[in-house]
């Protein structure tokens, strides 16, 4: 008989009885469902988040900061280390920790760093655009040249060789600032207004000072945006830095100093790391920075597989007992397939292939199920939680995991089929067809 034919036979022979069969395929069919979810939501969220880490430079990217600030900011957050420690004056305190010209040489000077350069923490006043008479708060930051890059809805990334001011706003500043879509921001002015410090002192009515730059892109929604933070280039970075110390006294404006940003070769990261503590400075990487989100998401993954688990373990009893009691039903078709020449593998295989096509059924349906739940709940979540991140697909089918989801399975009903199967092939035909 052709493996087609045995397929057939067996699938025939499976549905003899029908509610025994289908509910062990339900049983097969709610495991297979949520490991199917949990591997959709885990590949959905970390594409996502790949996607976020990629488009900023990938792993590369690297924030440097004095060790002082960081432990003694971590402790007073209840978060550091409650071991004493002894005054060092090299690294001084958080407030007065900073980044010198030399160690910012020295960290340069790391095998495997490609570029980093001191980092302003830019706080304008407010800015505005022409379609509005409301003023923002707002936050700014540049970063050097390098690999970095954001996810951009419109535009184009900032160019730190123009001499022209340029910005990258977040699409939350479209409304605000009198945008109707991405495409409408890209090419117009804002106006930001900063304060002369030293000046302020004197006249704290008279020490702003506007400037203007063209918005050049804006910036998609994800989950590494900050939503107050906008992407000047180094011309309007340089421009409202020396606004706001002009006039200061040197050692202020040193007080600025105290973050580097830059790219380093990811393979050597660690090492990279290691060195810059041996120098007295932290750092954060991308991957610190969705190292908690992807420990979540693990973490709920873990839990689905295991219900999922539970849920095969309850199926395999289930398919047990469905072939035992169909060898127990057909004792006596068995001994006449003998007695017209069956084998006993042949007879094998055919309680193997009725244990296999379970699995299969059972995970073909939890595949269908859970693909088009997805599907809509990919659309529910974007037009309403998920409305803020619309490059985020909440489930994602890869087809070569539904294909091992499905063969694993087939294979644990193949496992738990092979009991009976045997007890089948060993049955003595004489004593088969006596069987009532």
């Amino acid at each position: 008989m052709k493996l087609s034919d045995q397929i057939l036979t067996a699938n025939h022979n499976l549905f003899r009885n029908k509610t025994r069969t289908i509910l062990t395929i339900i049983a097969i069919f709610i495991g297979s469902f949520t490991i199917v979810m949990s591997s959709a939501l885990n590949a959905g969220v970390n594409a996502f988040i790949d996607k976020q880490v990629e488009s900023i430079g990938g792993d590369g990217f690297i924030e440097v900061f004095p060790a002082a600030m960081y432990d003694q900011l971590a402790g007073m957050m209840g978060s550091g280390s409650s071991k004493v420690t002894e005054y060092n004056p090299n690294e001084g305190s958080a407030i007065t920790a900073t980044i010198s010209k030399s160690d910012l040489k020295k960290m340069q000077e790391v095998d495997g760093v490609k570029v980093l350069e001191m980092f302003h923490f830019l706080a304008p006043e407010w800015m505005t655009s022409n379609n509005t008479d409301k003023k923002y708060s707002v936050s700014l930051e540049y970063f050097p040249d390098s690999e970095f890059t954001v996810d951009l809805s419109a535009g184009r990334m900032t160019d730190n060789n123009s001499d022209e001011n340029e910005i990258i706003i977040n699409q939350n500043w479209l409304e605000p600032l009198g945008f109707s879509s991405p495409e409408d921001a890209v090419g117009k002015e804002v106006t930001v207004a900063v304060k002369e410090t030293a000046k302020c002192y004197e006249d704290e009515d008279n020490c702003l000072e506007t400037l203007t730059g063209t918005i050049v892109g804006v910036q998609a929604p994800g989950v590494l945006t900050m939503d107050g933070d906008l992407h000047v280039n180094k011309a309007f970075d340089a421009a409202i830095y020396d606004i706001s110390v002009r006039n200061l006294p040197k050692e202020a404006t040193k007080r600025n100093d105290i973050t580097a940003v830059g790219e380093v070769d990811p393979e050597k990261m660690s090492e990279i790391r290691e060195k810059f503590r041996e120098l007295g400075f932290e750092s954060i990487t991308i991957d610190d920075a969705v190292g908690m989100i992807r420990t979540f998401l693990d973490v709920m993954v873990i839990i689905l597989d295991v219900f999922g688990g539970i849920a095969l373990l309850a199926a395999v009893i289930g398919i047990v007992n469905t072939l035992f009691m169909s060898v127990q039903e057909r004792t006596r078709e068995i001994g006449l397939m003998k007695a017209m020449g069956m084998s006993n593998s042949g007879v094998f295989l055919s309680f193997s292939l009725e244990a296999i096509l379970l699995g299969f059924w059972g995970s073909a349906f939890g595949i269908a199920a859970s693909m088009l739940i997805g599907f809509f709940a990919n659309k529910i979540a974007t037009d309403t939680f998920l409305a803020d991140f619309p490059t985020l697909s909440l489930t994602k089918f890869e087809p070569l995991t539904m294909l091992t989801i499905t063969a694993v399975i087939m294979l644990i009903a193949f496992v738990a089929g092979t009991l009976p199967a045997r007890r089948a092939a060993k049955k003595n035909p004489i004593d088969a067809l006596r069987y009532e």
